[in-house]
């Protein structure tokens, strides 16, 4: 266990509703947060509690359980979104912020809000069991804590494949390039989703600037459509909509169970783009809700480690006993080597607007 979280840190030190299911709308949360037009507050309702988050429908109706069994009268209003759509709504809300939390949206992200200076500082119970490379370290009270590592993965189609006469299993980032995978092909839209922005990076910090942008050009010809989620491309190719969908693994696995034996996950050889899932508390001119802080207790906890690590094979603890079902054996491995996540969160906009101008014809209506 010692090896495996050393090779975890190897990796990663670079990159320094009235209760849950129901979604608040941003009327909804300016409502129940008891704030003004201008941001104020009269008083702090410790009884509403308002999380955005990018984790799965599945994983936070799960996930919250015991939240809500230990706080009954606590009514939590959940925003769940893409990660860009998400990240998008909290910056146009930085003037008059409706979320309290942050719950399991991209460090990038988070980091992007730290330097928008829309995060208040919190150091959560139990923030010393965190591995270094999945929180922030850059000040005494730390601006974000991560839950779990999520990377790129591909969900194959095999009878897709077969109805268009193909058969070999794309193994690699330079497989997706073969033209007979030309139009089989869906993959998550950057500008909307975490998971396409993940790989986005990931490619260009495996080819250089140059080599990459040019990889994704010769990759477009093969695209079919961008999708404006990250699970989008694996439901897309479990339902045979698509052949291949350039996903995460998460959702490639869970997909691939729709498929039986017809679905195949496949983790790039070359390795796969990642990012962290994390927490932060969002600065209110009013002041931030002791809920809000019990809330970010309670998401590192050893239990929701557990919970966690039953859906992703690396947590911020570390490596647990049980790999999930379906990912690699060496799951640290898998992640390519040298992203940097700051340099991710200062070149989001730069790189969203170039890939925008390059294959935005391509996106799907949203």
């Amino acid at each position: 266990m010692k090896k495996i979280i050393a090779m975890t840190a190897a990796i990663l030190m670079c990159a320094a509703c009235a209760s849950c299911g129901v979604t608040s709308t941003e009327s909804d949360a300016a409502k129940t947060s008891g704030q003004t037009a201008n941001g104020s507050s009269d008083s702090l309702d410790e009884k509403t509690l308002n999380v955005y988050t990018a984790l799965e429908d599945e994983q936070v109706s799960a996930y919250l359980t015991s939240f809500q069994d230990a706080h009954p009268d606590v009514t939590i209003n959940i925003t769940r979104d893409s990660t860009g759509i998400i990240t998008a709504k909290l910056l146009a809300e930085k003037d008059n912020p409706q979320a309290d939390v942050v719950w399991g949206l991209s460090a990038a992200s988070l980091l992007e809000l730290k330097s928008a200076e829309m995060i208040e500082p919190y150091k959560p119970e139990g923030f010393d069991k965190i591995l270094d490379e999945f929180k922030d370290t850059t000040s005494d009270v730390p601006y974000w804590t991560g839950i779990d590592a999520w990377e790129t993965a591909f969900l194959v189609n095999t009878d897709v494949l077969a109805e268009n006469g193909v058969t070999d299993i794309p193994q690699s980032y330079e497989d997706l390039l073969k033209p007979e995978y030309k139009g089989l092909i869906a993959m998550s839209d950057p500008a909307s989703s975490g998971t396409g922005l993940l790989t986005v990076n990931g490619v260009l910090s495996l080819y250089g600037e140059e080599a990459g942008w040019k990889y994704l050009d010769d990759l477009d010809k093969n695209v079919a459509v961008y999708l404006h989620s990250g699970s989008a491309p694996a439901k897309g190719a479990a339902a045979g909509e698509y052949g291949i969908g350039i996903s995460f693994g998460y959702r490639c696995i869970k997909s691939a169970a729709d498929l039986g034996d017809k679905g195949v996950v496949v983790f790039p050889s070359e390795g796969s783009g990642w990012d962290v899932e994390a927490n932060c508390l969002i600065k209110k001119s009013g002041g931030e809700k002791d809920i809000a802080k019990k809330f970010l207790d309670w998401a590192i906890t050893d239990d929701m480690m557990k919970l966690y690590g039953e859906n992703y094979p690396i947590v911020a603890t570390g490596i647990g006993d049980q790999i999930p079902e379906g990912y690699t054996k060496n799951p640290v491995d898998q992640l390519i080597k040298g992203i940097d996540l700051q340099w991710c969160a200062d070149n989001r906009e730069s790189i969203l607007t170039e890939w925008t101008n390059r294959y935005g014809a391509k996106s799907a209506e949203e």
